[in-house]
């Protein structure tokens, strides 16, 4: 880790480059822009999107399309995307030759160092532990931000005001945060389940750097679920650690939300669909008390919280099956999550898509013992999670489906014999890659297979500062 901060104003004098050129890419453009007005920067995209930066009608930006060791090399700096990964083989060689790499939320941490940071991470739950942090607080009258990789990138929030920052941080940002040099007031944690593998190169990697978030960064305050083994472990000297799902603290018995023995709230009437998003609230409110608000008093305003797109989402009745949208479902743990959420239920559930090597061994023995009434695979790695599942469909008696797509997924589940009435669920599993550009397009071309405004299903309430 290098010592200064790389805040906007270290990169004047500096050979910088910007690589990647979405949402987060042009947010930076904007924010190194606005500071320093007259440095040349070298933009790394792909073809189609290098007409658009032209565009912009910015002189002292260079856009290339071809991206090697070389061409990074020529950088002192390069402030990338998260999508991009440092770990390839280009990356590495540049870095190996000096060029440093560091994304947006780097830039932001460092700029902000004021900013009352709270930041929410985990393999599953982020997103909507996020945006319910933020209603929570919104709802005690604090004025918050609701920012990160949940939809909005820091970056362009940069000169705004907030008195706090509810902050959802991927695994590909969370060394970002480390390398800014500045301490987020309280992180959260909810879970480390394998994921995003061939980003960070394999399992290990992943958990170190989903970790960096506690170790790297040493946020003044940790909370941290106590059920995650990987979390327990961990020793955090210089962190106030609050655990949830303790009996001391704030956790969950059935269906009521308890602070050590007091009963709190009743969870059965809230729009948090599924357990693991109850024990979700419970770290909210233990991130809440940690910060010194009533979490008690604020519990009841959970009630008012809009879910989530694409997470275990609702969409309505079509051809006698509720259709359920958990597009943003890219593990088998989490796939698990969303049976469990209809386990007394006719469901079919669609599985698969880009294939990162993840183990379904958890799943195949889940629905060996919990079986729905089918699976249906698809994708990439469709045709091995298939071969996986052959002898639990076998013994436990659901249908096994086998599907190209989506849409012949779909059509295959509808015709499972027993689902009228059922339900019919999105949970893949697995990443959209190839297939679609992301989980928001997966989900919106489900909807519309079942006659769903797509558009109606996509917006995100709270996204900015309210």
């Amino acid at each position: 880790m290098h010592a200064s901060p790389p805040d906007i104003a270290s990169l004047d004098g500096r050979r910088v480059g910007l690589w990647g050129w979405g949402r987060e890419g042009r947010a930076a453009w904007r924010a190194i822009r606005s500071r320093l007005p007259m440095l040349p920067l070298t933009l790394f995209c792909q073809p189609p999107e290098a007409g658009d930066a032209a565009g912009l009608g910015d002189p002292l930006l260079q856009v290339r399309t071809a991206v090697d060791a070389d061409t990074l090399a020529a950088c002192d700096i390069v402030v990338k995307s998260p999508g991009i990964s440092p770990y390839g083989e280009a990356a590495q060689a540049a870095a190996a030759r000096g060029t440093r790499f560091i994304g947006g939320t780097t830039l932001w941490f460092a700029e902000r160092g004021d900013a009352r940071t709270l930041c929410v991470t985990g393999t599953k739950g982020k997103s909507t532990t996020t945006a319910l942090l933020a209603h929570l607080l919104r709802a005690g009258g604090v004025r918050t931000a609701l920012a990160g990789n949940i939809g909005l990138p820091l970056l362009e929030l940069l000169d705004a005001q907030a008195d706090a920052w509810a902050i959802e941080l991927s695994s590909y940002q969370t060394c970002d945060v480390a390398a800014s040099g500045v301490r987020p007031q309280l992180a959260i944690v909810t879970n480390i389940f394998p994921e995003h593998l061939d980003w960070h190169g394999g399992e290990a990697r992943y958990v170190e750097d989903k970790l960096a978030l506690l170790t790297g960064a040493r946020p003044h305050v940790a909370v941290l679920n106590a059920a995650d083994p990987r979390l327990a472990a961990l020793q955090l000297p210089d962190s106030d650690v609050r655990w949830y799902g303790r009996a001391e603290g704030w956790h969950l018995r059935e269906d009521t939300v308890f602070r050590g023995d007091m009963a709190v709230l009743d969870t059965r009437d809230l729009p948090l669909p599924g357990r693991h998003n109850r024990g979700n609230l419970c770290a909210v409110l233990a991130a809440l008390e940690a910060c010194g608000h009533d979490a008690a008093a604020l519990a009841v305003h959970a009630r008012g919280f809009q879910p989530l797109p694409h997470r275990l989402q609702g969409l309505g009745r079509c051809g006698g099956l509720d259709w359920v949208n958990d597009s943003i479902s890219t593990t088998p743990h989490a796939s698990i999550a969303a049976l469990e959420l209809y386990r007394d239920r006719p469901v079919a559930i669609l599985v698969g898509g880009h294939d990162r090597g993840l183990d379904w061994t958890a799943f195949v023995a889940h629905v060996r013992t919990q079986p729905p009434r089918a699976v249906v695979t698809m994708g990439q790695n469709g045709p091995r999670i298939h071969a996986a599942l052959r002898a639990a469909a076998s013994e436990a008696g659901f249908v096994l489906g086998e599907a190209t797509d989506l849409e012949s997924a779909v059509a295959a589940a509808k015709g499972v014999p027993g689902i009228d009435g059922g339900v019919l669920l999105l949970s893949p599993g697995a990443p959209s890659f190839g297939a679609y550009r992301d989980y928001t397009e997966r989900g919106r071309h489900f909807a519309r297979l079942g006659g769903f405004d797509p558009d109606a299903i996509t917006a995100i309430a709270g996204l900015g500062i309210a």
